[in-house]
């Protein structure tokens, strides 16, 4: 599926000619439309509850899963290969251990996502087969977004959710990465490196545009999908004693109907986008 373009050009304003400078400022009034998405001003205001968060976890992974295995079969690309950091960056492993602590070591069984998530798989498999460089975007994005915010993510996380440790919380955690701000000036040096010509440039701001816009979209989606979640069981509870049918045949009979009605949604509206990402 294409993924639609922004209708007006990114403004770059005076920034110069860093392709890291021009993607923060064509993507400056995106970051604030992400700011103010639900699920983020919980996070901001400290009260992201657990169903929040295992959500939020099985889409980040479908997410990277198409991400990593897409820049790992163009490692060697021009544009890619600068930018290329598996050791330092990669997430997947770590999503699959706080999924595993969250959800069980039958995970993958019960990872869902809504529609929102599969657009954004599918528009990274799509640029990946067809025009690499705009991987870039992507990478930039949400890398160096998730190792600026992790470490003030990761606490709020695991206070709102009462951890008395670390488990569960890898996806914020960089270990390959010892100065995270010393890293990002590295990887944006390496990306300014990039030689574009002029319309391949325009195209990446433009696909860093879409790529806040996607991942609004799915956190919106994932927002939308647990107040269907919550609205649906309470319903369960006035309508199915207990005895009748137990709490663990309501979570799942929800979480069905749940998926169901979020892919309706998505089918049918445009939503908005989360992107928790700090460039300073």
């Amino acid at each position: 599926m294409e993924n639609k373009k922004s209708a007006r050009k990114p403004d770059t304003g005076d920034v110069g000619r860093d392709l890291s400078e021009q993607i923060k400022a064509a993507t400056k009034d995106n970051h604030v439309r992400a700011e103010n998405t639900q699920l983020m001003l919980s996070y901001q205001k400290g009260q992201i509850t657990l169903p929040q968060y295992k959500v939020l976890l099985c889409s980040l992974y479908e997410i990277y899963k198409v991400l990593e295995e897409e820049l790992d079969r163009n490692s060697t690309h021009p544009a890619v290969a600068p930018i290329y950091f598996p050791q330092e960056l990669a997430r997947v492993e770590s999503l699959e251990s706080d999924l595993e602590v969250f959800l069980g070591s039958d995970w993958r069984k019960r990872v869902i996502v809504p529609a929102a998530t599969h657009r954004y798989q599918q528009r990274l498999r799509q640029i990946g087969e067809e025009n690499p460089a705009l991987l870039v975007a992507h990478a930039y994005t949400r890398y160096l977004g998730d190792l600026s915010g992790g470490q003030v993510l990761g606490k709020i996380t695991q206070k709102s959710l009462g951890l008395s440790g670390k488990e569960g919380l890898s996806f914020f955690s960089f270990p390959g990465v010892n100065s995270p701000n010393r890293f990002k000036q590295l990887y944006r040096s390496r990306m300014n490196s990039i030689e574009l010509k002029e319309e391949e440039r325009r195209e990446v701001l433009e696909e860093a545009v879409s790529a806040f816009e996607l991942n609004i979209q799915v956190f919106d989606d994932l927002q939308k999908m647990l107040s269907v979640t919550m609205a649906t069981a309470d319903q369960s509870k006035s309508s199915f004693p207990a005895a009748v049918l137990p709490s663990p045949q309501i979570s799942q009979f929800t979480m069905r109907l749940c998926v169901a009605l979020a892919t309706v949604v998505t089918a049918t509206s445009t939503l908005l986008l989360v992107q928790y990402n700090k460039y300073d």
